[in-house]
């Protein structure tokens, strides 16, 4: 449909003739929805697909699904946290016929997706990150994640072994549990190589916001640190600016190698093609769709980039016999004892955590070794 009418979907259902063309073909919308296997899926990102970051990793699980027999998808890009986002959503439901849809950005969650699942209780709708609690959100809404902070530990074993400083750094958003994972489980890979190792890290206050970004980074360069990181929206900015001053970087989200193919070192990647299709088949067999989905390593849901001609031959086997113990299962990135950077003691020296452990949902401290400020 938004083929045949070239325009933003959200301004087509504030058009005077949405309704009378929606009324007029309503056997075309719900063809759809009667195919055999037939599924229309749609797909919404906050920012553009291409960004070498958050949107295209779901941007690239999108096109896996894309493949499969009988799925038909539809996407939209640079959908703002608005009420912009359930016009998009309604008009995948009303126009294209998707029946299972995928709000991607974290602001998407509470009040619009929740709004918009409300008003149709028959289609499907799962949102990225840890928001959905059951009891209180609808059964027809769900949550996805994976324990990415496993590819920030084995980033934090290439960053070990690749700094001369023993100070690296992490360009991060905002201090959020899924953030403070990344940073804390980036420091104690590194640890795990040389226990003198720090990590200071910069809060920019937005997902993306390219000059507190390149700012951040250059501002860590400055400080010493030879290894950089991060956790926002887009890492290119992040990567450019620090492979430029010739620090070495670890990715996330996405693959950056291209963007700096003699400095970067590895890097934590989304699978969500896994994910996503997992969801899809069991839409079309007609089984039910987990409602809290969550899976590490071992299960798909996360990947390492290759490592780069800079990492060492000591630091590949390192890397690469840790992610063999992640691979089998049950490997705890936090473990006692271990103290926050306030000196307290955050895990108790008979004490561990496995990756699907519900206390780090609600992580709030930063480990011992990490230096936090606001950009």
């Amino acid at each position: 449909m938004t083929k045949l009418l070239s325009m933003n979907r959200r301004n087509f259902l504030q058009a005077s003739a949405a309704g009378a063309l929606a009324g007029a073909m309503p056997g075309l919308i719900g063809s759809s929805a009667a195919a055999q296997t037939a599924l229309t899926v749609g797909f919404i990102y906050v920012g553009p697909k291409d960004d070498y970051g958050y949107n295209q990793a779901h941007a690239e699980g999108a096109a896996v699904i894309k493949a499969l027999p009988g799925v038909t998808l539809v996407e939209e890009e640079n959908v703002p946290e608005t009420v912009d986002v359930q016009k998009t959503m309604e008009s995948m439901i009303n126009l294209d016929g998707a029946t299972l849809l995928f709000p991607t950005s974290f602001g998407y969650f509470d009040p619009h997706m929740l709004a918009v699942a409300a008003k149709h209780p028959d289609i499907q709708f799962r949102h990225c990150g840890g928001l959905w609690q059951e009891g209180k959100n609808p059964a027809n809404t769900g949550s996805y994640f994976g324990y990415i902070f496993q590819g920030q530990y084995l980033n934090g074993i290439a960053a070990g072994h690749a700094t001369k400083s023993k100070k690296i750094g992490f360009v991060a958003a905002k201090p959020i549990p899924q953030v403070l994972q990344n940073i804390n489980a980036f420091l104690l890979g590194a640890r795990a190589v040389d226990p003198g190792i720090t990590c200071q890290v910069i809060f920019t206050g937005e997902w993306s916001l390219a000059v507190k970004e390149a700012e951040a980074t250059n501002a860590l360069v400055d400080q010493g640190a030879d290894v950089i990181t991060c956790h926002v929206d887009s890492p290119k900015v992040v990567v450019e600016t620090a492979a430029g001053r010739g620090a070495f970087v670890c990715g996330y989200h996405a693959n950056q190698s291209p963007l700096a193919p003699e400095k970067y070192l590895t890097g934590a990647e989304w699978a969500w093609g896994n994910v996503y299709s997992d969801f899809v088949k069991k839409a079309q067999a007609g089984e039910k769709l987990g409602n809290f989905v969550r899976g590490g390593l071992k299960d798909g849901f996360v990947k390492m980039s290759a490592l780069g001609p800079a990492v060492s031959a000591e630091g590949r086997k390192t890397f690469e016999t840790t992610q063999a113990e992640m691979m089998k299962g049950g490997f705890s990135v936090f473990k006692g004892p271990l103290k926050d950077n306030k000196g307290d003691t955050v895990v108790a020296a008979d004490k561990s955590y496995a990756e699907d452990a519900i206390e780090l949902e609600s992580m709030n401290y930063l480990v011992e070794g990490v230096v936090g400020s606001t950009a």
